[in-house]
């Protein structure tokens, strides 16, 4: 663990983040689920418009987010030395670019050059946001801001699919990422204009890549920061794989393009009241009892949610089959923002680094399960609520390793 000292907290744990600061922060965290979930109903036109399998489809979110995963080792750093600002307002415009080319690409390989540019750009804006919290904010007022920003966060799975299926129904696949050339535009002016510079310039890190990629790599070293990562990558990738599988499953339950809000919206509205409980916990509850709290919340789900997959009476009909997302999703409200603050936390002097190194690994997760595993078990609801009962439960005993080692979060 980094052993620096931290810079000086810029408010208390009674002080409250303005809704302006709250909404820009989430706007800017809603570029991962908004450049993800949007194309999701425009898959089955753009297989049949570039002449591709829905397993070749699939890649179109791998790709990206393996782009994303990579570039998430450089945003955080070159924040750290330049100020965030900068770093967020370059990547903002060039999302702008790359979401164009996406868009008038004419096959397949463009549109996936598009996505891996997509993906280079748009850790910008979600990775340092997370830094911007931790800049201006300590204890519970940091903990309260985070799960804030997640409850605003959560709408952008909810609407971004039926968005994405409003647009189909009077455009092409191609006018989804002509909007989302327009949402980095409206980022990038957002933050320009709107977002303070929270990294002042005495608390910069010297502009040199040898030591600041130093930073990063002391970090994916550190044992106590690798055991909250798994923790994250892998409860997360359990509602990351419901997210990524909707394309195959649903139109195998008989749903269409329209009919994407009818997990999405239920799941998210749970994974935002999450958010609202933890905001409103922050101050009286410890963390561990909040994590505690949404890991218990959703293995329960994901354990009735399998259940019902196994009754012939109940497998497939709605709303049962949105059981287990549902609650999944309250949990991931509950606990994901604590589990960004606790490995952001670790390295005080280093957050963007920090930042940087926790998405880098969830991404790597999130880009298995959509390239790979959503393809072998998306097919069925009960190859899927097995497979996200069992990585619930490797992030809950991966969490319990680190609380075990290192001692319980206040």
């Amino acid at each position: 663990m980094s052993t620096a000292p931290a810079p000086a907290a810029r408010s208390t744990g009674e002080d409250k983040a303005p809704f302006r600061l709250v909404v820009i922060l989430a706007v800017l965290g809603m570029f991962g689920p908004f450049s993800i979930d949007t194309a999701f109903p425009a898959f089955a036109r753009m297989g049949e418009d570039l002449s591709s399998s829905p397993a070749a489809m699939q890649q179109v979110v791998s790709v990206y987010m393996l782009a994303f995963a990579s570039m998430s080792l450089f945003h955080g750093p070159l924040s750290d030395a330049l100020g965030r600002k900068p770093v967020m307002i370059a990547g903002s415009l060039g999302y702008v670019l790359a979401s164009a080319v996406c868009a008038l690409a004419p096959t397949l390989p463009l549109v996936l050059t598009g996505r891996a540019l997509q993906g280079f750009t748009a850790g910008a804006a979600t990775i340092v946001s997370r830094a911007v919290v931790r800049d201006l904010y300590d204890g519970p007022a940091a903990q309260r801001l985070m799960s804030a920003i997640a409850m605003v966060f959560a709408i952008g799975p909810g609407v971004a699919p039926v968005f994405g299926g409003w647009l189909l129904l009077t455009g092409t696949w191609r006018s989804i990422f002509w909007a989302l050339s327009i949402y980095g535009l409206v980022v990038a002016v957002l933050v320009a204009l709107a977002l303070p510079e929270s990294l002042p310039q005495h608390e910069r890190r010297p502009f040199r890549p040898g030591p600041l990629l130093g930073d990063v790599m002391t970090i994916l070293r550190d044992p106590a920061f690798l055991r909250v990562s798994a923790a994250s990558a892998f409860s997360f990738g359990a509602l990351f794989l419901w997210i990524s599988s909707t394309p195959i499953l649903l139109p195998r339950l008989g749903l269409g393009e329209q009919d994407f809000g009818l997990l999405f919206v239920p799941m998210v509205a749970a994974m935002a009241t999450g958010s609202f409980l933890a905001n409103r916990l922050a101050m009286s509850t410890t963390i561990a009892r909040r994590v505690g709290i949404g890991q218990a919340v959703a293995l329960a789900a994901l354990v009735v949610g399998l259940a019902l997959v196994l009754v012939p009476a109940t497998s497939g009909e709605l709303p049962w089959f949105v059981i287990a997302p549902v609650g999944l999703g309250f949990g991931t409200g509950l606990y994901f923002p604590l589990y960004q603050l606790a490995m952001i936390d670790l390295f005080p002097a280093s957050r963007g680094a920090a930042a940087s190194g926790g998405t880098f690994l969830t991404l790597l997760a999130n880009s298995a399960v959509a390239g790979g595993l959503a393809s072998l078990v998306g097919e069925s609801l009960i190859t899927i609520s097995v497979t996200t009962l069992v990585m619930l439960v490797l992030g809950i005993a991966c969490w319990r390793w680190h609380v075990h080692t290192d001692g319980s979060p206040g």
